[in-house]
């Protein structure tokens, strides 16, 4: 209705502008995906794996389930924990959640 107070040069630059914002949003939302959730879980990644590497004979820990035991052979891919006195369990080391102080464990 009111088409003439509007210049076509001026309808075609609006519509090449939208489509920089389309760009300038989509980086920004690649942005955040990587700050936000990419880059924190690759850190705890990065964490864990020191923390396996780090295992050894001694180390009180707890694993996925809530076992809590104290290691007494690190293989490549295993290590046995002893749960109580005489029992031990076999579990692959990306089971463990966190290495537990010293003398956590005081009855075994």
């Amino acid at each position: 209705m009111l088409d003439f107070f509007i210049s076509p040069a001026h309808a075609q630059e609006a519509a090449a502008g939208g489509g920089i914002a389309q760009i300038v949003m989509l980086v920004g939302f690649v942005l955040i995906f990587y700050f936000l959730l990419w880059r924190p879980q690759a850190k705890r990644a990065k964490q864990h794996k020191q923390l396996v590497t780090s295992l050894a004979k001694g180390d009180e820990v707890v694993i996925g389930g809530g076992l809590v035991g104290r290691i007494t052979k690190v293989s490549d891919e295993f290590l046995t924990l002893e749960v109580s006195e005489g029992n031990e369990v076999n579990v692959q080391k990306n089971a463990v959640a966190a290495v537990l102080p010293k003398g956590t464990i005081k009855s075994i």
